[in-house]
């Protein structure tokens, strides 16, 4: 790459949402920052002014791009000439905020990365696409889960054949944090999520279940094509679910089971993906994230691990450390901003991006979730057995 070139220089962003006492935030700076490709220039970090400036200056952001609203930050960078202003705006808002910021970017002509659920509605997402493909710009969703590296092998194996046709598919996302009324007491990260004006239109679905659905389909490659859902509100007084159970049937027919709670006792970060074929097994766990374990048909197990050998191209890209040193959610993370970096690099060169290197869920996954909940929800409560997708 030509240092001179555009593409060689580290990338400008900014954030809106994650200030201060903001658990996701936090992850996503340390995620952008973790390659050395991209830097924190331009915030405006809470919908509270005060809070907001007092954020960014935590972060040491200078006081001409600390911002108070997220309409300021972008009118400041509109004003800019082209080589100063920000390549892209990383949004990790309550989910409310995400359709207005995101579309507003879009329009301006930034590049967007944006944290799930994508938006509140159907409508609001194919808007979003509509403004992507009018723009072409880069919109990455932050499935994080998608950027480990034994995530990437188990796709490479599911989608080559080695286990063969697939015939049944489970995905379980088990959480505990809320099985007790923890919206009640000062937990802000519980008390948005609970709320329908922040949240949309569900709970535990929205958060871990839309993770879940991305992880399965993106495996897979097959889309959910009618579901069978139950959703429950089972802590006392809360609107939305805290727990949803569901049969899926996938693309030909294939038939599938997701399960998202996050009132299970004991579980932590529970996420766990099997997929099952004509000739064999693989199991992944994401507290377990460097092991995949592929079992073939009439053979003994075998456990592949992040680093080690037999990896595919992909495995190996995501992969920072040799076999046996730790890595785990921070850099899962950060493989889905470094996608995002390289398709703008690639852009910034005049180049179509190695689809290697440009690997993250896009605007249109994000949008697939987002019609994936509404027909979650639909079919909860519905006396109907499965609704369809169409």
């Amino acid at each position: 790459m030509n240092p001179s070139s555009p593409s060689s220089r580290k990338l400008r962003y900014a954030m809106v949402g994650g200030g201060r006492d903001a658990f996701i935030g936090a992850v996503h700076r340390k995620a952008a920052a973790l390659d050395g490709q991209i830097e924190l220039v331009a915030a405006a970090l809470s919908a509270n002014p005060d809070k907001a400036r007092a954020s960014g200056r935590d972060l040491f952001l200078a006081d001409d791009r600390n911002h108070g609203s997220w309409q300021e930050l972008l009118a400041d960078e509109l004003k800019r000439p082209a080589h100063e202003r920000i390549d892209f705006v990383s949004i990790v808002t309550p989910n409310h905020l995400h359709f207005p910021v995101a579309q507003a970017f879009v329009d301006a002509g930034f590049h967007v990365v944006c944290d799930k659920p994508l938006v509140h509605t159907s409508a609001q997402a194919q808007a979003l696409v509509a403004a992507v493909q009018r723009q072409g710009t880069v919109f990455g969703v932050t499935h994080n889960y998608t950027g480990y590296p034994m995530v990437r092998q188990m796709r490479e194996m599911v989608r080559s054949g080695v286990i063969g046709t697939v015939r049944k598919v489970i995905v379980e996302y088990h959480q505990g944090w809320l099985a007790t009324a923890v919206e009640a007491t000062d937990n802000k990260q519980a008390a948005w999520r609970m709320d329908p004006s922040k949240s949309g239109m569900a709970g535990a679905m929205g958060d871990i279940g839309s993770h879940a659905e991305n992880l399965l389909t993106t495996v897979t490659g097959l889309e959910i094509e009618a579901i069978c859902a139950e959703l429950s509100s089972i802590g006392a007084g809360r609107v939305l679910d805290d727990d949803a159970n569901m049969l899926l049937r996938l693309k030909g027919g294939v038939p599938g089971v997701l399960v998202a709670s996050q009132i299970c006792v004991g579980s932590e970060n529970d996420l766990r993906l099997r997929v099952f074929g004509t000739e064999g097994t693989l199991d992944w766990s994401q507290e377990q994230p460097s092991r995949l374990v592929h079992t073939p048909l009439n053979d003994t197990p075998r456990t592949l691990t992040r680093g080690g050998p037999g990896l595919c191209e992909a495995a190996i890209r995501a992969s920072r450390l040799p076999s046996g040193h730790p890595e785990g959610f921070i850099e899962a993370f950060a493989n889905i901003y470094l996608g995002v970096a390289a398709d703008i690099h690639a852009r910034l060169a005049g180049v179509v991006a190695d689809p290697l290197e440009a690997d993250y869920p896009r605007v249109e996954d994000g949008a697939r979730g987002v019609r994936f909940i509404e027909k979650v929800l639909e079919s909860s409560r519905s006396a109907q057995k499965w609704t369809a997708l169409d």
